[in-house]
């Protein structure tokens, strides 16, 4: 079954993720509509694709020859265009860096389903063929899971300087709440409580630096369940090119009963155990695009609803908010999942 796509914003990751996907999904995904506050961006992409350029996010989604809206940038109408989709009864595939607060958050998933559409959060950690080859290691040699230590090292622009567009963050909401869904994921469970840290620089009073730590429950013993550091940092400014890449910390390190393995996003995964060490590189798997895309489409033409992805999302944007809330109240804080 093919799905007619109505694509509102394209974002920084269009020309590196989901342009490649759509064409190379092109049996199962057919653009119609493209909408794009930059008007010459929208035609360039709508003569590509044979489509039509629209303005506004409420006439894609009422149009009868959409199926499902792609929701691929934020700009200036946040989640809008997700209650538009709920409005006219139409699938949402969520790329958008969408900074919510924990009522808003409540608020959308209560429309998402009371509508009844299906709905997906485009979560790229997950499908990563390095954390694919990891959760195999992990039930087959490396054992349980103990310690995590997630980073994500984000440079900034120098005084006086625009931010250069490869280097564009999405919401630092948004950014966390992936890192925090990508440990929950490895671990296999959810944490029991989380404690936060901010930094805000001296000189800019803007945050340039976040600490979460998770703390999960084994069953047993009290301080022995597996504990996931994650941190977020945008301290370094382009104009200091060597220190930007200077030895850059692997994304994800994973400490577990019998190794311990290192993550490079997205393909690369080093490992050792008692065997000594192991290298392996994943490039020639299928893009996370397309597998992300294959997922969304599955999702929408499946006679069961799945709504383990939008309470996947919605879990790790209130460990997020709760990880703030300890931060400012100066205490780890219970969670109740």
């Amino acid at each position: 079954m093919k799905l007619r796509v109505g694509l509102v914003g394209l974002g920084a990751a269009w020309e590196i993720r989901h342009r490649p996907a759509l064409r190379a999904l092109s049996d199962r995904f057919e653009v119609r509509a493209v909408c794009e506050p930059v008007a010459h961006r929208a035609e360039m992409v709508a003569r590509e694709f044979g489509a039509a350029a629209v303005d506004g996010f409420r006439a894609v989604a009422e149009r009868e020859d959409v199926d499902v809206i792609f929701v691929l940038s934020d700009q200036w109408y946040g989640p809008l265009p997700i209650l538009a989709a709920c409005d006219s009864g139409k699938a949402v595939y969520c790329a958008a860096a969408l900074d919510l607060d924990a009522e808003q958050a409540r608020e959308i998933r209560k429309r998402i389903e009371q509508s009844g559409i299906a709905f997906v959060a485009e979560l790229p950690c997950r499908l990563a063929p390095a954390t694919v080859r990891l959760k195999e290691l992990i039930a087959t040699r490396l054992g349980k899971p103990r310690l995590l230590f997630c980073h994500q090292r984000i440079p900034t622009s120098g005084p006086g300087e625009k931010p250069q567009g490869k280097f564009v963050s999405p919401s630092r909401t948004h950014a966390m709440a992936e890192l925090v869904d990508w440990c929950r994921f490895v671990v296999g469970g959810d944490p029991t409580s989380v404690l936060g840290v901010l930094h805000a620089s001296p000189e800019t009073g803007e945050r340039d630096y976040e600490w979460i730590s998770l703390e999960f429950s084994n069953g047993g013993a009290p301080d022995t369940g597996p504990i996931a550091q994650i941190s977020s940092g945008r301290y370094l400014p382009e104009c200091w090119p060597e220190a930007v890449t200077y030895r850059p910390p692997a994304a994800l390190q994973v400490a577990c009963e019998h190794g311990v393995a290192f993550i490079d996003m997205p393909s690369t995964l080093i490992w050792f155990d008692k065997a000594g060490r192991q290298m392996e590189s994943l490039d020639s798997e299928r893009p996370v695009g397309e597998q992300l895309l294959s997922h969304f489409h599955r999702s929408v033409t499946s006679l069961v609803r799945n709504m383990a992805g939008l309470e996947d999302t919605y879990k790790a944007m209130m460990i997020v908010q709760q990880a703030r809330a300890s931060h400012a109240e100066g205490q780890r804080k219970m969670l109740e999942l």
